[in-house]
């Protein structure tokens, strides 16, 4: 079968259409023997009669081995260089109370970035020592528990907060250990709203004014300076800007051992991930081993010990684990025109092909991402297999907006119908946390699998739910 003109260069023609690319996929995820896709050895049609759709399913195995293998690797790798690391699991990616207690297990720390992920963490019973809080406009409220709880580290984002945390410590009788944010400005090969290093962006402070900030931190009583800190975007398939960061941060690391102890680097992360079938990601292992080796050379060059280095890998330990499941309703096969048409091709002349949309029960209130950043997903029929020839398809959401797509291009089976299962997977990250209600629906249930067991992690949002914070709806 040729390739549809409509198709992205990148996608090509399965040569089985109900294939599951396992790079994409959650490890325990394939096909049972009546070809239902089966996650952790549970049938999703069964999970969607008892949870309805659409549903996010975690692969809780794959999302806890995950952890352990990122914070084994770079336990190992900095070992070997003469340091150690310190992994932080980003909350904002997709926070519960049960995955805040495996990243623990795990051995990894947490990040938070407001006042609600803390609330979270801390109801999981995490120890508030293995926490840090980011963010570039904590609210003093938010600063003021996470001091008085006993938070691990706070990561300053601007000079004023560097008074407001000193003023927060010394209220509580505590010496609160920050970070210092830097923008190096080096720019990360990612979505322009996924960069965030660059010069003009809200994150950080230039690193010309690191130097005079660090002296400001050093000269309170109440905080303790633990080192710089560098983010330099996400969804980053490559370790080139991660060396160049470090050797711009290196300079100013060294620069500032001469007046104090500097114990720890943090370089970020956002590792990406592989949604479609050409993503390329780079094993944990190899990034480990990378990481160490830039740190390494770069403290050589300087002549100066190789610090703790902090990572924050992101979406590379949860995004791979769920897996989106939807119902079809309705299919819509819809003649486009493949380019601008020539003059002498205009009218009933010009070249069109079809293109299949395929609406799901969800969209853009349980995945932004495709509409947000113009994120590419997977997709396979969940419920069936099927020997229909492969066709183009746009999966939609049931949104009232057109820019509503969950996947702008895939080959499905070309007898996609009503009522069939769909499913996304690599939907682990930044999918339910940011889940909306737009047009007024309820954000789906999360529900973990595990060894043949379902167990619910976040029920369903309902109708009464999105009244509850009406004040004009009468109460009974």
């Amino acid at each position: 079968m040729t390739a549809n003109p409509l198709a992205p260069g990148w996608l090509v023609v399965p040569t089985d259409a109900n294939a599951l690319a396992p790079t994409v996929w959650s490890r325990s995820a394939k096909r049972s023997a009546s070809g239902v896709l089966s996650i952790a050895d549970l049938d999703v049609d069964a999970l969607v009669a008892e949870y309805g759709t659409p549903v996010y399913v975690v692969d809780e195995a794959d999302a806890r081995d995950r952890a352990l293998e990122i914070r084994e690797s770079f336990d190992r790798e900095f070992a070997r260089v003469g340091s150690s690391a310190k992994v932080y699991y980003a909350g904002k990616a997709f926070l519960t109370t049960e995955v805040a207690r495996w990243m623990i297990a795990a051995g990894l720390n947490i990040d938070v970035c407001s006042g609600g992920e803390l609330a979270v963490v801390l109801a999981a019973g995490v120890d508030p020592a293995r926490l840090g809080l980011h963010g570039n406009n904590k609210s003093f409220a938010e600063i003021d528990r996470a001091v008085g709880v006993g938070i691990g580290a706070i990561v300053l984002d601007s000079l004023v907060e560097i008074e407001r945390v000193a003023d927060a410590a010394a209220r509580h009788g505590r010496v609160q250990p920050v970070r210092l944010r830097i923008n190096s400005g080096v720019h990360a090969s990612t979505h322009e709203y996924l960069a965030t290093a660059r010069e003009d962006q809200k994150f950080g402070i230039p690193l010309a004014d690191a130097a005079d900030a660090v002296a400001n931190i050093r000269s309170h009583d109440s905080l303790r300076f633990l080192g710089l800190h560098s983010h330099i975007g996400s969804q980053i398939f490559e370790s080139d800007g991660f060396a160049e960061a470090a050797r711009r941060l290196f300079a100013l690391h060294a620069e500032l051992l001469a007046d104090g102890d500097v114990p720890e680097l943090n370089l970020g992360g956002g590792f990406g991930i592989a949604y479609t079938s050409v993503d390329v990601a780079l094993p944990l292992d190899e990034l480990a081993r990378r990481f160490a080796d830039i740190v390494s050379d770069a403290a050589a060059a300087l002549g100066v010990p190789v610090p703790i280095v902090a990572i924050e890998p992101g979406r590379a330990i949860i995004g791979p684990s769920t897996t989106t499941i939807y119902e079809v309703g309705t299919i819509k096969d819809v003649q486009v025109t493949v380019a601008e048409p020539a003059e002498e091709l205009a009218g009933d002349q010009a070249p069109t092909a079809i293109r299949k949309y395929v609406s799901v029960d969800g969209g853009m209130s349980d995945n932004i991402r495709p509409a947000l950043y113009g994120a590419d997903y997977s997709a396979r029929l969940a419920s069936r297999v099927s020997g229909a020839e492969p066709a183009l398809v746009r999966v939609a959401g049931k949104h009232c907006e057109s820019g509503d797509i969950v996947v702008h291009a895939e080959y499905l089976p070309g007898d996609v119908q009503p009522g069939d299962l769909l499913a996304v997977p690599a939907t682990g990250a930044y999918c339910w946390s940011l889940a909306n209600n737009y047009n007024y629906l309820g954000r789906p249930p999360v529900v973990a699998v595990r060894n043949g067991q379902a167990r619910l992690l976040i029920r369903r949002e309902t109708e009464d739910d999105l009244l509850s914070r009406d004040t004009g709806v009468e109460k009974s």
